[in-house]
């Protein structure tokens, strides 16, 4: 899509330093981050969110979860992390391409409260 932020970061037209990346999927960091460990896993495809996902193209998906694993364990966020996808603008999708939020690196129950009572 020519008018896609995460097309043209895919494509190299916007500058980023990608976390992880390979043939299908690329993961930057959040440029407004809601957790100590914030990322964008994205598929290199344009998909406009879950909505539009195809048989086809179903694998994808699997991948990204796959992806957020590997981080996880990574960035030593194992078991204090979450994934969340919005679909479409009501559900406060803001990029009409699909990506996952990876959200995670609470050290306590506390702080994240305190970070989800701030987003609210």
């Amino acid at each position: 899509m020519d008018d896609c932020v995460f097309c043209k970061i895919i494509n190299k037209e916007i500058p980023a330093k990608p976390v992880f990346e390979d043939e299908d999927l690329i993961v930057i960091n959040d440029i407004d981050p809601k957790a100590p460990v914030h990322m964008l896993i994205m598929p290199k495809k344009h998909i406009a969110n879950l909505d539009a996902l195809t048989e086809e193209d179903s694998s994808i998906v699997s991948k990204i979860l796959m992806a957020a694993q590997r981080l996880a364990k990574e960035k030593n966020i194992m078991a204090r992390y979450k994934i969340v996808t919005n679909v479409g603008e009501i559900a406060g999708q803001t990029v009409m391409h699909m990506h996952f939020h990876m959200l995670g690196g609470w050290k306590s129950n506390s702080e994240v409260t305190t970070q989800l009572k701030q987003q609210l």
